[in-house]
């Protein structure tokens, strides 16, 4: 069930009703089966898996907890603690390993095998990658490190605990929310608050806009190009690389502001997830903007745990390599994905590496760090370097990625900008000065944000028939200029493929 799809503008208004007539004691049932239903809407049978994931995760913090205050010496709790995260862990990743990337395995196991002139029968298997399974796998297995590290006590109730699981809002794209975070709020759950509804539902259209006007109308010009490379080249392909990055972070982001406004009706706080990140001024900061969820993660689960920057320069670069390829290699199993990966783990070692270098020309030249034209010029080197590893997320494959790549640095044809060749990727003039107008409209809200303005609070202070008008204007607008596709089609989110 999209949240773009006429089943879910059903759907949740009647969650939302039940949830509130409910009483507070058993709310978190209903919303466990209302989880399951949204999920199983894409395949029944998968919802399996994410009760074999919540159970194994379960018994694991149950077991933790027991071992905690058992008789035994602490080094022999520790150790049988340790295996019982091991066994979560393998089991929980073998899953996902099975789903996610068994066949490039098997792939690979073929090439390196004719390399040797050995030749092995592999089979392929027909699976088919349930929707989400990184994301609730994730959030499972934090809860697992969260009770052995004494962040949060062992949840003893199983149904409570499957609804931090499998919470729909969030469940099938993110934000990967923290134990600390979700449980506490789905053990106190609040009762109905206007002002709550009226923000969350604010969050909804403008997440709604960037999906459906921004988003899936870049869509359609990216997919034209990316589709055809070998035919539209050059200048066609640099002003699709530059739409893309726009479509993935309004197609993200819009799930994850629908998600969290849907949550925040509801009574529940889901954690930011991009912070205007294509205002930053450098590639790690535009990584503690992005998908914050996951980045903070792999930042607590992952980088800290092998050194983070306490073992020296050396260590700290070699973390953050490894952070940044196994984030590729979590978003898919193509080559395409780990290069991705790397070259934005590669851009932060070399900033660093040649961090002190840089200051010494901005401070011979005299440059105020504050200038705007500094700030403006970091940004745009900031947007080219992650835009161009945005082509390898992109291209379906690494040859393809390298072919675009080609065809930009080899192709001269800045006529298509005047001619009105540009116009014959999919979006005509009129659909082209509106997703310009749409751009601008979020430029405008990711500066104000970053300035500390909240339009919604500023939207909420005025009178009630002002705000109305600016709500109804809204809606209107979302319907009148989405893109909702041929008999209403509802375009799936980007994420969803991981």
């Amino acid at each position: 069930m999209l949240f773009n799809s006429l089943q879910f503008l059903v759907f949740f208004p009647v969650v939302l009703l039940i949830t509130y007539v409910l009483p507070k004691r058993v709310r978190y049932i209903w919303l466990l089966v209302a989880s399951y239903f949204f999920y199983m809407c894409w395949n029944a049978v998968y919802a399996l898996l994410i009760l074999a994931s919540t159970f194994v995760t379960y018994v694991s913090g149950l077991l933790i907890d027991d071992l905690e205050f058992s008789d035994l010496d602490d080094r022999a709790c520790e150790r049988r603690q340790k295996l019982v995260i091991a066994a979560s862990f393998l089991i929980n990743l073998g899953i996902l390993f099975y789903f996610k990337y068994a066949n490039a395995a098997l792939d690979l196991l073929t090439a390196l095998s004719s390399i040797v002139h050995i030749q092995f029968n592999v089979p392929q298997f027909d699976i088919l990658l349930p929707v989400g399974i990184s994301f609730y796998t994730f959030q499972a297995l934090s809860y697992t490190m969260d009770v052995y590290r004494g962040d949060v006590e062992v949840e003893t109730n199983f149904l409570r605990y499957a609804l931090f699981v499998s919470f729909f809002p969030q469940l099938v794209a993110g934000p990967i929310e923290r134990s600390s975070h979700l449980l506490g709020q789905l053990r106190e759950p609040r009762s109905f608050d206007y002002d709550r509804a009226r923000d969350g539902f604010m969050l909804m259209i403008w997440g709604f806009f960037l999906k459906l006007v921004l988003a899936d109308r870049i869509a359609i010009f990216v997919d034209t190009v990316y589709g055809n490379y070998t035919t539209y080249q050059g200048l066609f392909v640099v002003v699709a690389t530059v739409l893309f990055a726009l479509q993935i972070y309004c197609d993200f982001a819009g799930y994850s502001t629908i998600a969290m406004g849907a949550a925040e009706i509801l009574g529940v706080d889901l954690m930011e997830n991009f912070d205007a990140p294509y205002l930053s001024t450098s590639v790690g900061d535009f990584w503690r903007r992005w998908h914050i969820s996951l980045t903070s993660w792999f930042r607590d689960y992952l980088y800290i745990p092998l050194g983070g920057s306490r073992k020296g320069t050396f260590r700290t670069n070699l973390n953050k390599m490894i952070v940044f390829l196994v984030s590729g290699l979590w978003h898919g199993a193509d080559l395409s994905f780990v290069v991705w990966g790397g070259l934005n783990g590669l851009y932060q070692v070399i900033g660093e590496t040649f961090k002190p270098t840089r200051d010494l020309i901005v401070n011979a030249l005299h440059i105020k760090r504050s200038n705007p034209l500094h700030q403006l010029l970091q940004g745009l080197i900031t947007f080219v370097l992650i835009d161009f590893a945005w082509i390898f997320f992109r291209a379906n494959t690494l040859p393809e990625a390298f072919s675009v790549i080609s065809s930009m640095l080899y192709t001269f044809n800045p006529g298509i900008l005047s001619d009105g060749t540009l116009f014959s990727c999919g979006l005509d003039a009129a659909n082209f000065v509106l997703l310009l107008v749409a751009i601008l409209v979020l430029l405008v809200a990711d500066i104000l944000k970053r300035r500390g303005v909240c339009v919604r609070h500023v939207i909420a202070a005025f009178p009630m028939p002002l705000r109305h008008v600016i709500l109804v204007f809204s809606i209107c607008f979302i319907l009148v200029f989405g893109i909702w596709g041929s008999a209403y089609d509802a375009a799936g989110f980007i994420y969803f493929q991981f």
